[in-house]
């Protein structure tokens, strides 16, 4: 009886397989990767374990050829994918597509021959080759894999599409307003980032690919194969680290690092809270347990929220590792570069130091024993697109089924995770004292109640301070937690603001690029234009953002040239990014202005006055996190200021100034604010009390039954939901009510235990009235309720 494998594919429509293993095809194994037949063509997929039974009234077919010779994908990584299925109701080959590099995913590819068996085959064979051949041929091919004389490589073809382009030039860009297509593609790099040309031919048409080549000879792009090029963000000097002088233990590390070792040497998984101030020297921490689990045999993951702190993190382990085994994985990087590191990792038998943004939890590192997630608060860890997960549930998933140490670090620690502190659930270490001897700044709040003229973005105070610190030689820090020179654009002609005409927001105009701007879809109009509602084109901006208060700025201090921004708009291209960092680290600019892309980790010990310009800004959005997030970008921002020898002062600007919030970050008491806050959770039933979930619903604006049809799903869903003792509130129109031209609506699920909430959507979504125009989609845990 021939041996029976299940195979999943990796490409739609995601099916578990049954196939035959041929007699010379070599002892496969779990995690394997295969090419299978599928219908008329071939498909990757990736073998799950043996079948006893074969399908009744089936003829089946055989495995062509193996992808791998030696494992990649051993039984642990194989077990978090399944979990991460399970998590989010979604079969096995979705998730092995999305957390696979594209080139391991692929049918698309060719085998390299070195020994051609005296010229009996082709140096290159391409699968169906493989496919046409008979079992005699593909036998004696077999010995010339098993020898390592036959390699697997991406199509030639395939290849070339998968260059790389990026942006080589920030905008206004040197295009004729005509030439709309190149306007286009310009703007998607600008949004999206780099892609490859296959990706710019699936959205933007295959007129993308001359298009590119178009610009790349104007020098507006480039085009490369960007595998063999060096990642700015391991070479540069970006985000200052920590003085040498500054790394010698203190007390309080001391005590972290007894506790923290004795959870690494358990025999079981373990996770621990570290909740230290800002400056308190977490990162040595982090580097001293990586020294330990690497003296032990076993890897480490190191990760950050953003690539930016990702950057800083990786030099102090390059400086501190010369010689380790270490993989730089980050999403700015190529496909290529990403697919090398994933074979690397998963081929090799060192254990290995990783670091990176969330997408590197999903590296095969041998023989994991730590993972660590510094700013373990910040929401970046949670991705919402394509595939849904939570980084700290695939990490302690992970360290769980290996029995290693899961550290959660931060100065502002996810309520929730505080909570299982506090409630002894999981181990907690406290540091209270700013590493190097230096002490936490004084908080000050402004009130700017009577601040209305829009072109005066400071307080008298804070303006006079600031230009104090400017002339001691000191530098400044200016939060503004919003892009853009101004979020509306208000006709005086008919007194309407320019919208979306899909999200039916109110487009953003960044002055610079002379774009108007959706933040949600992406739709994008050029400036200047004529009003859509009355043809007028007599403007005028409200609000401001990043870009306005650094236009402003320019004017109110000497020296306007030493003035930088930081935010999405100024740091797309990853090399402008590391610029912006390096100017300042290095002194060559006294001023950074930006969004809280300044708040998160950054030391630059020469920062002594923090202003926070609108800091109201977030705190009353319909989302039972605002004050959370409020008060953890407030902490946050307030850390970067004295954190060399002189003493730091942060401003905070705010027309509520008589909130009880604000006492908490002028004192920096995160206790305080933590059992004010939990006791509101407990009052009114929100995590850590209860398991939220928030269902979405939307259908297209011109379906004429969508607000019937969500109605009737309402009352099915309350009555489904009571049963199950499920509390469903809802649908109401979502905050956005209108995204990329659909309706929204919101439900809000709570309920005792996650698979109770599952077994709700399953029944809903088996259920749906109208599949083909009401979309469901089930987020655990949101971190967005927009």
């Amino acid at each position: 009886m021939r041996a029976l494998w299940r195979a999943v594919l990796t490409s739609p429509p995601y099916a578990a397989l049954t196939y035959a293993r041929p007699a010379w095809f070599p002892e496969p194994w779990p995690g394997q990767r295969v090419l299978a037949p599928v219908g008329q063509g071939l498909r990757a997929a990736v073998l799950e374990g043996p079948e006893e039974n074969a399908p009744e009234g089936v003829t089946l077919k055989e495995l062509l050829w193996p992808l791998d010779r030696e494992p990649l994908l051993d039984v642990a990584w194989m077990d978090m994918a399944r979990n991460l299925a399970a998590r989010q109701m979604v079969p096995l080959g979705r998730i092995l597509e999305a957390i696979l590099p594209r080139g391991l995913r692929t049918a698309q590819l060719t085998f390299a021959l070195a020994d051609r068996a005296g010229g009996r085959f082709p140096a290159g064979l391409p699968p169906r080759a493989l496919k046409s051949m008979d079992d005699a041929n593909r036998a004696a091919l077999m010995d010339i894999w098993l020898a390592g004389n036959m390699r697997v490589r991406v199509h030639p073809a395939k290849e070339a599409r998968e260059r790389q382009v990026s942006l080589a030039c920030d905008p206004p860009w040197p295009v004729r307003p005509n030439a709309k297509k190149r306007i286009e593609l310009l703007d998607f790099l600008l949004a999206e980032g780099p892609h490859s040309l296959e990706a710019l031919a699936r959205v933007l048409g295959p007129g993308a690919l001359a298009l590119a080549q178009a610009l790349a000879n104007a020098g507006l792009v480039r085009v490369s194969y960007a595998a063999e090029e060096d990642d700015p963000f391991e070479s540069g000097v970006g985000v200052c680290a920590t003085p040498a002088e500054e790394l010698a233990n203190t007390g309080e590390q001391e005590a972290a690092l007894a506790i923290l070792r004795t959870a690494l040497e358990s025999s079981g998984a373990e996770s621990v809270l570290v909740h230290g101030v800002t400056g308190s020297g977490k990162t040595h921490v982090y580097l001293e347990l990586a020294a330990h689990c690497l003296e032990s045999g076993r890897s480490a993951i190191l990760l950050a929220p953003e690539v930016a702190l990702a950057c800083a993190l990786w030099r102090a382990v390059s400086t501190r590792f010369p010689e380790a085994e270490r993989i730089f994985y980050h999403g700015y990087q190529s496909p290529a570069r990403r697919e090398a590191s994933f074979l690397r990792l998963g081929r090799g038998k060192r254990p290995a130091l990783v670091v990176g943004t969330r997408s590197a939890l999903f590296l095969p590192v041998p023989k994991l024993g730590m993972v660590v997630l510094d700013e373990e608060h910040d929401e970046s860890f949670k991705q919402e697109e394509r595939l849904s997960y939570q980084a700290k549930e695939v990490a302690h998933f992970r360290v769980g089924s290996q029995g290693g140490l899961l550290v959660l670090g931060s100065a502002t620690p996810d309520l929730k995770t505080f909570h299982a502190a506090s409630s002894g659930r999981i181990p907690l270490v406290t540091m209270t004292h700013r590493a190097g001897g230096g002490t936490l700044p004084s908080v000050c709040v402004l009130d700017i109640t009577e601040l209305r003229d829009p072109e005066t973005p400071l307080a008298d105070e804070a303006l006079e301070r600031l230009r104090e610190t400017l002339a001691a030689g000191d530098q400044a820090m200016i939060l503004l937690n919003r892009r853009g020179y101004a979020p509306l654009m208000y006709c005086l002609d008919c007194g309407q603001t320019v919208r979306c005409p899909d999200c039916h927001v109110g487009l953003t105009w960044h002055k610079r690029s002379e774009r108007l701007v959706c933040h949600y879809c992406g739709h994008t109009l050029s400036w200047p234009l004529l009003c859509p509602g009355c043809g007028g084109g007599n403007f005028l901006p409200l609000g401001e953002g990043t870009e306005r208060l650094e236009e402003q700025l320019r004017k109110l201090v000497p020296e306007p040239e030493r003035i930088l921004r930081l935010d999405r708009d100024s740091a797309r291209r990853q090399e402008r990014l590391e610029d912006i960092l390096a100017r300042f680290s290095q002194g060559r600019a006294q001023v950074l202005v930006g969004t809280q892309m300044l708040a998160k980790g950054h030391h630059f010990p020469d920062v002594t006055l923090v202003v926070a310009v609108n800091a109201d800004l977030g705190l009353n959005l319909p989302d039972y996190r605002a004050s959370e997030r409020a008060f953890q970008l407030m902490v946050q921002v307030s850390g970067r200021a004295g954190r060399g020898e002189r003493h730091g002062e942060v401003l905070i600007q705010t027309r509520n100034p008589g909130l009880p919030f604000w006492k908490f970050v002028i004192e920096g008491d995160y206790q305080g604010f933590y059992e004010r806050e939990i006791a509101l959770r407990e009052k009114y039933r929100y995590p850590p009390f209860v398991k939220l979930a928030l269902l979405r619903l939307s259908f297209p604006v011109d379906w004429e039954e969508g607000g019937a049809t969500v109605a009737a799903f309402g009352k099915a869903l309350r009555a489904a939901a009571k049963p199950l003792s499920i509390t469903a509130l809802g649908p109401a129109p979502a905050p956005l009510a209108r995204l990329r031209g659909r309706k929204r609506y919101h439900c809000l699920l709570k309920a005792a235990d996650w698979p109770t909430i599952r077994n709700l959507f399953a029944r809903l979504h088996r259920d749906n009235p109208a599949p083909r125009h009401l979309r469901l989609e089930l987020d655990l845990d949101p971190v967005n309720m927009l």
